[in-house]
């Protein structure tokens, strides 16, 4: 009678621990799976090859990467504190270059297509268009790494300069 509970107790016990195993893979997402959805800026650094770190965007940057499930992103960030046009009745036509300019440098934004590579644990993104028209269907790749709702990106700029971007899941 006591071994006939132990075996019942035990087969329990192995059916409750494959079950548990079955439901944590069956939870377990793709890194694809991960990234899909919109993320706001926390920081941006750069590390050029021959110079010190610079924070692009300022120390409080703004911005947004958005990632969609058809393989399709679209990626906004920017300074705050950047300098305001002094025309304002015709702020496109009435701006300087030099307003331009200014304006520009703390500023991207571009959107395109984004895959992912499962194996390398990179996200490609090709650009359609970008404020920069030299970086238009042009690739950026980054290595990824997620941590609740916290997302690192990390790869190289167009000039070789390392950039290192934290983004946060937007709620």
């Amino acid at each position: 009678m006591l071994r006939r509970n132990l075996f019942a107790l035990t087969t329990i016990g192995t059916a409750a621990f494959a079950l548990l195993l079955g439901t944590a893979s069956a939870q377990q997402k793709t890194l694809r799976e991960q990234l899909i959805g919109a993320w706001t800026l926390v920081s941006d650094e750069t590390m050029p090859t021959n110079g010190p770190k610079r924070q692009t965007f300022g120390a409080n940057p703004k911005g947004i990467l958005i990632l969609d499930a058809g393989g399709r992103y679209a990626m906004v960030q920017g300074r705050p504190d950047r300098p305001k046009f002094k025309n304002v009745t015709k702020l496109r036509l009435g701006a300087t270059a030099d307003e331009f300019a200014a304006a520009a440098r703390g500023f991207a934004a571009n959107f395109g297509t984004w895959s992912v590579d499962e194996a390398d644990k990179t996200l490609t993104r090709k650009y359609e268009i970008a404020l920069i028209p030299n970086n238009d269907m042009s690739e950026r790749k980054a290595s990824v790494i997620i941590a609740g709702d916290e997302l690192k990106l990390a790869g190289m700029g167009a000039n070789g300069a390392r950039i290192e971007a934290v983004y946060r899941r937007a709620k």
